[in-house]
C-alpha cells in the first residue's frame, strides 16, 4: 500500500490492462464490495517505483494482506521464496481454482505458495464469497477464465 500520487491516467491503464480483475485472486472488481485499487508490486519500501511495470490491480483483501510483502517462505524452505508478480508471471503456471465445493485456490508452485499464504487467498470468508459468486455465475469472471487455463 503506498502513499504516493499514481496519475488518473496510469491507474486506468493498470485498470484495463489487468480487465478489472484482482490480479492476485481474479475477483472482478464489480464484485467486491470496496473495489480494486493499485498495488506495487514490488513496494516503495523494497525500492520499487511507481510506474506500470510494478503496478498491479488488486481487491483490498489482497492488497491489505499482501501489504509490503515480497517473499516468504515456502514450506521446508530455507531461503525466501518471492510472491507472485502479475507483471512476470502467468497465473495459470503458480495457481488452480478448484471449484465446488471448496472453491480454493491451490499452489502449483512454490511461488504459488506463499502467495496463497501471505495473501490469505484461502481464508473461509474468501472461499465462501468465491462459493457465493460462483453460484451466481461471476466467479470466475469471462476474462479470469482465461488466465486460469
Amino acid at each position: 500500500m503506498s502513499k504516493t500520487y499514481i496519475p488518473s491516467e496510469v491507474r486506468r491503464l493498470v485498470a484495463k490492462r489487468a480487465d478489472f480483475l484482482c490480479e492476485y485472486c481474479l475477483l472482478h472488481e464489480e464484485d467486491t464490495f470496496f473495489g480494486c485499487e493499485i498495488d506495487h508490486v514490488v513496494s516503495e519500501k523494497h525500492g520499487g517505483g511507481s510506474e506500470p511495470d510494478n503496478l498491479a490491480y488488486a481487491c483490498l483483501a489482497c492488497n491489505r494482506n499482501k501489504g509490503s510483502d515480497i517473499a516468504s517462505l515456502a514450506a521446508g524452505a530455507m531461503e525466501p521464496t518471492r510472491l507472485f508478480n502479475p507483471r512476470r508471471d502467468q497465473w495459470k503456471e503458480h495457481f488452480r481454482f478448484t471449484g465446488q465445493p471448496e472453491c480454493s485456490i491451490e499452489p502449483l508452485s512454490p511461488i504459488g505458495e506463499v502467495s496463497i499464504r501471505v495473501l490469505r487467498l484461502n481464508a473461509l470468508e474468501r472461499r465462501m464469497e468465491r462459493r457465493a459468486l460462483l453460484e451466481v455465475e461471476r466467479y470466475p469472471a469471462p476474462e479470469a477464465r482465461q488466465r486460469m487455463r
